[in-house]
């Protein structure tokens, strides 16, 4: 697996809001909903910024004429285009609109997922990270990311129908899995998991018995992001309010979830439509110009120059491989 350089560092600096009602215009890029393997992205990457409909509406335009495009509403697979480089270096750098007033939280989707399956364990990222490296090394990526996209998928809620998953086929390529493994702390791990078979199937038909998919469903990177957002820009202890593109997944009820979860520190959120929040705009081109870097690191492809404008944007809750 290649180094993952993005999570070395954070240089965010969030001292001048300590204490005061913080409004954060949030977008995200690579959504899938639970669907975290066998997508079409391998990262999802929430971006928030903290910027005045102006700054974010004169930060548009900006772009805009580095990197032109007839389109009404600017979006971020315009500056993720390879001839506008510059505009995007402009963009991440210390001459544009973002440094110090924007965050990315990233998430790689398979690290995410086998974090989960850590969790029926009761094991933390330390187990997780064991087996999103050597599982791969031991059996083949391709072995181990249909084991990976069958098990996850006993996981995952509802969505208004009950799943066509069986959950025979997710125990048998455990079965075989565990039979291949060598003696040690892979091969302990996916005993666990065996184990726990027990455990995966009684959670599944609790998901299955509800009339409604769960507010807050557990393989939705959506719902850590946003809470992550409030954590980071509520980190000075005052409340934070979220405006939000409009996203299906973040359905009446998940926001009632959320508001739960988070307390007071969640003022508010509400959703909104990007073509009239500049905000949300300059948030979409931070969330897909993220991901795309992200995923060229991840898959051995990495840009340096780059990679170095995004790390300051990119937050230690980020779940990510760490470099080596």
């Amino acid at each position: 697996m290649p180094g993952h350089r993005l999570a070395r560092l954070y240089g965010g600096n969030r001292a001048h809001l300590r204490g005061t009602l913080i409004e954060i215009a949030c977008d995200e890029s690579g959504s899938e909903g639970e669907k975290l393997i066998g997508g079409n992205t391998a990262v999802f990457a929430h971006a928030g910024v903290h910027l005045s409909h102006a700054a974010a509406a004169n930060g548009i335009e900006r772009v805009r004429a580095r990197a032109p495009s007839p389109t009404t509403e600017y979006k971020s697979g315009i500056i993720r285009r390879s001839k506008h480089r510059e505009a995007l270096k402009w963009m991440l750098g210390p001459a544009g609109p973002l440094l110090g007033n924007a965050h990315v939280l990233l998430i790689d989707k398979a690290l995410f997922a086998t974090g989960r399956l850590a969790g029926l364990l009761a094991a933390g990222p330390d187990l997780a990270g064991f087996l999103h490296r050597e599982g791969p090394r031991a059996f083949g990526p391709q072995r181990w990311e249909a084991f990976l996209a069958a098990y996850t998928d006993l996981l995952r809620g509802r969505n208004g129908r009950a799943p066509a998953t069986d959950p025979g086929p997710a125990f048998h390529l455990l079965d075989a899995l565990l039979l291949a493994a060598p003696p040690g702390r892979l091969h302990d791990a996916l005993g666990g998991l065996q184990r726990a078979r027990a455990e995966v199937e009684a959670l599944r038909e609790r998901q299955l018995a509800g009339d409604r998919p769960p507010a807050l469903p557990s393989l939705d990177p959506l719902i850590p992001a946003i809470a992550g957002a409030v954590a980071h820009w509520g980190a000075g202890g005052g409340p934070v309010t979220i405006v939000h593109d409009r996203q299906t997944l973040l359905t009446d009820e998940r926001i009632a979830g959320l508001k739960e979860l988070l307390g007071a520190s969640l003022a508010g959120l509400r959703l909104v439509d990007s073509r009239t929040d500049p905000r949300v705009q300059v948030a979409d081109l931070l969330a897909g110009a993220a991901r795309k870097i992200a995923e060229d690191e991840l898959h051995g492809r990495g840009d340096p120059e780059l990679t170095a404008l995004l790390r300051p944007y990119v937050t230690p809750a980020s779940i990510w491989a760490p470099a080596g």
